[in-house]
């Protein structure tokens, strides 16, 4: 993923650490500094978008391979895809406009080779993902853990907005 000229940044955790519910608080503060969001989430089954009845729905079942839904102030590029394995981060980070994000965040692709903050929790009694992963670069957890990564306190994320304004070079908050 080097070749990328955005900065891209995920949030690799087992199920059930709070992985959306921490970039949901995350993403308006990263806003307030100035920082525009792109956000890719990896979604382990199939999904839709829009519903049985909707023009988009019966378009796409008709046989539309891309439809791309747009309004005034919303577009939607719905693909039908063929790839077995799921596409690549960086595919998926291709089509994103560099005009409009200045960070993308990444919700999964955890084995995937890119820069990532690791979500612990000690309750689920797992052990660490940056044990094994070489590209995760900091931990951010509910409790003290043996890391020499950066420790970040999962439950403040004005803490964890801060190491992100720093991975991007951006002002602190």
């Amino acid at each position: 993923m080097s070749e990328l000229r955005l900065p891209v940044l995920g949030f690799a955790a087992r199920s059930g650490t709070g992985k959306t519910t921490l970039l949901i608080r995350l993403i308006p503060l990263l806003r307030a500094c100035g920082l525009e969001i792109g956000m890719i989430k990896h979604a382990h089954h199939q999904f839709d978008i829009d519903h049985p009845g909707k023009d988009s729905f019966e378009l796409r079942r008709a046989g539309a391979r891309q439809t791309l839904v747009a309004s005034d102030s919303r577009q939607a590029l719905i693909t039908e895809t063929i790839e077995i394995s799921g596409p690549s981060l960086s595919s998926l980070v291709a089509r994103l406009d560099p005009n409009l994000v200045d960070l993308i965040l990444v919700e999964g692709f955890r084995h995937e080779p890119f820069p990532k903050i690791e979500l612990h929790r000690a309750q689920l009694g797992k052990p660490l993902l940056s044990a094994s992963d070489p590209s995760i670069i900091a931990v951010a957890s509910d409790s003290a853990v043996a890391t020499p990564l950066p420790l970040l306190p999962l439950n403040n994320p004005d803490v964890i907005a801060e190491f992100i304004l720093g991975f991007c070079g951006k002002r602190s908050l």
